[in-house]
């Protein structure tokens, strides 16, 4: 089963440390190894983001960035589990090395099955 993990944190976290790239380039690096992660990367925030809205029959475009915002999406991975818990512990992992690598990090990962003809 596939799943979109998405890392969540504030608008203002500011840059990581270069500790924690390094950190993520190796867990990464196994996970695409060994065929448990499809696809990842990071996500532009602030004036590069774009929203397209459908309401009461009209589309509205709104430019970033949006102060009311409390958390963007940073990064994404599309990952290959048996199981949801399987994805579950690997988002743990990633969650454990922004602990033990950014101090006062604060964030959320969010676990998704994606659904689709071939799922």
């Amino acid at each position: 089963m596939r799943y979109m993990v998405f890392v969540k944190m504030a608008q203002d976290v500011g840059e990581a440390p270069p500790a924690l790239f390094e950190a993520m380039d190796a867990e990464m690096g196994q996970a695409f190894a060994d065929g448990s992660m499809i696809l990842a990367g990071g996500l532009g925030g602030g004036e590069q983001i774009v929203e397209l809205r459908l309401a009461d029959g009209a589309i509205t475009t709104t430019d970033g960035p949006y102060a009311e915002a409390k958390e963007i999406v940073g990064g994404f991975s599309i990952v290959e589990a048996r199981t949801q818990d399987e994805a579950v512990e690997g988002a743990r992992r990633v969650l454990e090395l922004h602990q033990q690598h950014w101090p006062g990090w604060k964030g959320a990962v969010e676990i998704r099955p994606i659904w689709g003809p071939d799922r």
